[in-house]
């Protein structure tokens, strides 16, 4: 069927972001189409309409395609809960926890469960976009490949081939990448983008034609670097921040070693009144109106790493000064006196004292909840929409003063009796108008400016559509996806016979 496959020269190089216009160019121009990435590797998650959990980056561009998320759009995702090891979600739902070298014998099984996602995409939709991981020039992966041309091959695809110039060295990056693929690899690369320019194209023109000349291969064209624009990012925390005007609230958000979803806070750094600040481990901690607590792949490392540091006492003090705090999922968790792993689910098995900021303790289980919810805020009595992913059962006196209560009659969160610290299990908190209003004034900011967080990544979305048609040979593209994958005749160009020596030697 017709396909394209979007592969980066490097990690961020801006496979997302291009295949997110992709997806929402094909759809302006009338086709119906589903993202696919076949294997991610991300703490950012989300929840899909059947009770799954796929990458963000998917959620996203099944907005841009204008199609409900599904599991089968992501398959395979990887949440990495150490150095060397991860969780494995497959079509959705957690399976095990592996090292790294278990799961790399455990890929062509893998590859099986992201065909079959696969092929019922296929059997809905005219197109499909899809979005490599990673590097195809990371060989020492090749061997059982289901991320990058591993996948290409199998299903038979063209693949363009993207390199971020803003890092340097983008001419290297695209022929070196060429050049330690296989042959039949090579003849699937059908066009380069080069992605992230600033100044005048004018003079990358040389550079342009002589890779061209040298690999055989069209430049489909330069995109800018975008300023003010926004996009989730996949993995890398964002610290960007929108343009601030007058008063602002200070929000302050450490960063743990296993954070998890801080894609939460982008409307917050969205938001012309919120100075977020992100800290690092060994940063100082700036003065605050609102400390959040993000949330956590492994909460019992996180909260130790948060002790360690001296955050408890932080907090401390920050209440003391009449600042207030808020916890997300597992950072919600982090604010009882006790979080119990009697199963070892996510570290060693045992309980760990929390920071007892919330009369409440959790116990971690198996089972993960996944679930789409739709809430009003106990403040204000504001509608929020959200998500929850988590494997924590929360108890105690503190949940007699919820932070929500959902549209199904169940309650969600806490907040303690003085009203400075409150708790969520739900992701996304942020991202509903009046929502955010309501959390931003609890917080302490008055007057606060409305924010449409929907409307501006749609925005963002029509603008990467804008630039694919105009920025990139897109005719030229539509036709690439059309024909499948023609082989083009690679040996004959100077990179192509460098690297033929090359394979010989």
């Amino acid at each position: 069927m017709p396909a394209i496959m979007v592969q980066g020269c490097t990690s961020d190089s801006g496979k997302s972001t291009i295949a997110t216009g992709v997806c929402r160019w094909l759809v302006n121009k009338g086709y119906s189409v589903a993202p696919f990435k076949p294997q991610n590797m991300a703490l950012n998650s989300a929840v899909t309409v059947d009770s799954g959990e796929i990458g963000r980056a998917q959620a996203v561009q099944a907005q841009a395609a204008k199609v409900k998320p599904v599991s089968d759009m992501n398959p395979v995702l990887l949440k990495p809960n150490s150095d060397t090891g991860s969780q494995v979600i497959i079509q959705g739902r957690a399976l095990t926890d592996m090292e790294a070298k278990a799961y790399h014998g455990y890929k062509p099984t893998a590859m099986k469960y992201v065909l079959e996602s696969y092929g019922r995409l296929a059997e809905k939709y005219e197109y499909m976009v899809i979005e490599g991981a990673g590097s195809p020039a990371e060989i020492n992966l090749r061997d059982g490949d289901i991320a990058n041309m591993g996948f290409a091959e199998e299903i038979d695809c063209p693949v363009i081939l993207v390199a971020d110039i803003d890092r340097g060295g983008v001419f290297a990056h695209l022929a070196g990448t060429c050049m330690v693929l296989s042959q039949s690899e090579q003849n699937r690369i059908k066009g380069f983008v080069v992605n992230k320019f600033r100044g005048d194209v004018d003079i990358l023109v040389p550079g342009l034609k002589w890779l061209e000349n040298y690999t055989g291969k069209p430049v489909l064209g330069v995109l800018p670097y975008l300023t003010g624009f926004h996009l989730e990012a996949e993995d890398a925390i964002d610290r960007r921040q929108g343009e601030k005007a007058g008063k602002t609230l200070k929000v302050v958000i450490p960063v743990t070693p296993r954070i998890s979803n801080h894609t939460d806070f982008d409307p917050l750094r969205m938001h012309p009144q919120a100075d977020v600040t992100f800290v690092r481990k060994g940063e100082a901690i700036p003065p605050a109106d609102l400390v959040i607590l993000p949330g956590s792949k492994s909460v019992r490392t996180d909260l130790k790493y948060l002790q360690e540091e001296g955050w408890d006492e932080v907090l401390k003090t920050h209440l003391r000064y009449g600042g207030k705090v808020l916890g997300i999922c597992g950072g919600y968790q982090m604010l009882g006196k006790v979080v119990h792993d009697p199963l070892g689910y996510e570290s060693t098995p045992g309980s760990s004292p929390a920071l007892g900021l919330l009369n409440l303790e959790t116990t971690l289980e198996p089972e993960k909840q996944l679930l789409n919810v739709e809430a009003r805020l106990t403040l204000e009595d504001a509608p929020v929409k959200g998500y929850e992913i988590h494997a924590g059962v929360t108890s105690g006196a503190g949940l007699e003063r919820p932070f929500l209560q959902k549209k199904n009659g169940e309650k969600d969160g806490a907040i303690s009796s003085d009203d400075r610290v409150a708790g969520s299990y739900l992701h996304g908190v942020f991202e509903s108008q009046e929502g955010l209003a309501a959390i931003l004034r609890w917080a302490g900011l008055k007057d606060v400016n409305a924010l449409d967080y929907w409307k501006l990544r749609e925005e963002d979305i029509e603008t990467l559509a804008e630039m694919i048609e105009t920025r990139l040979d897109s005719r030229r593209l539509l036709e690439i996806i059309q024909a499948g994958n023609t082989l083009d005749d690679f040996q004959d160009t100077p990179l192509g016979k460098l690297a033929s020596a090359a394979r010989s030697l």
